[in-house]
């Protein structure tokens, strides 16, 4: 259950709460929540699949809520013709004015790239979008996809590398989200209404079962809780990762992904607003 908006985490060591992670076991991080048996974990917790059929998809979700955080998964994507299929990856709190931070993964024809979906909700807006292609073959082998959350902005990375940043502008009458603890989600499932080409490459069950995987859980940088009847809140002194934004090599870097890889930008779309851009496009 989502915390009130209007109760904000105090950032002092008397309101310090934090759960030690277990990086990795997806036993002890993870509950598999739907699928009838088509998400597994193997390997004494160190793997996870998850799979979709013409039945079903499948998907779980962390047994912590957190309040920022520094969070690490390695996923490897579903390999060949996956048009028509996504791999959500994302943090969601609850009910109607809900915070959420996505990477989406939108499946193709074989020989055709991925695209990542990025998107942040606000009070239940989002239409925040950011797409990109990735400069690898991301079914060939893990790779690290990141969130960094902290009060001062959230960064986006893969293998490190920071695609987008967006920041707290709250001062400016822009949401961000500060107060409502959301769990960690991820899921395989079809979506051939829009996943590729808006819609106009459909599944070819033909294909069926597709399959994701994962690796290498880490939130060992994060403030979170498993009991409700706990609030959230971290001392910004203490924990360097709180504060942290990117220095000058990682905006190069930056730069460099949405030069040449950025396919959707919603801070450039007239056309979708012709009301005007979002607020937060030209601070």
């Amino acid at each position: 259950m989502a915390v009130s908006a209007t109760k904000k985490p105090l950032l002092l060591s008397l309101f310090f709460f934090v759960v030690a992670a277990s990086a990795g076991n997806f036993y002890e991080s993870f509950d598999i929540t739907w699928g009838e048996g088509r998400a597994k974990i193997l390997e004494d917790g160190q793997l996870l699949t998850c799979t979709l059929d013409k039945i079903s998809g499948s998907g779980f979700q962390s047994k912590k809520e957190y309040l920022y955080g520094k969070i690490d998964m390695k996923l490897k994507l579903v390999a060949g013709n996956s048009a028509g299929t996504v791999t959500a990856y994302y943090l969601s709190s609850k009910g109607a004015t809900w915070d959420e931070i996505d990477f989406e993964f939108l499946g193709n024809l074989t020989g055709e790239p991925y695209t990542i979906h990025t998107n942040v909700f606000t009070g239940g807006k989002g239409d925040r979008e950011m797409q990109f292609h990735l400069w690898f073959d991301p079914t060939a082998d893990f790779h690290t996809y990141t969130v960094h959350w902290n009060p001062v902005n959230i960064i986006f990375l893969v293998d490190g590398i920071p695609i987008r940043v967006f920041k707290n502008n709250e001062k400016s009458g822009v949401g961000y989200p500060t107060s409502q603890p959301m769990k960690i989600y991820s899921s395989l499932w079809e979506a051939d209404d829009w996943a590729t080409q808006g819609g106009r490459v459909k599944i070819d069950w033909s294909n069926a079962p597709f399959s994701a995987s994962y690796r290498s859980f880490n939130d060992q940088s994060a403030c979170s809780r498993t009991s409700n009847a706990t609030w959230v809140a971290c001392d910004a002194n203490k924990d360097s990762w709180m504060s942290t934004s990117l220095n000058n090599h990682q905006y190069g870097q930056m730069k460099w992904v949405q030069d040449e890889f950025m396919i959707y930008n919603y801070c450039t779309d007239f056309k979708r607003f012709p009301q005007g851009l979002a607020k937060e496009c030209n601070l």
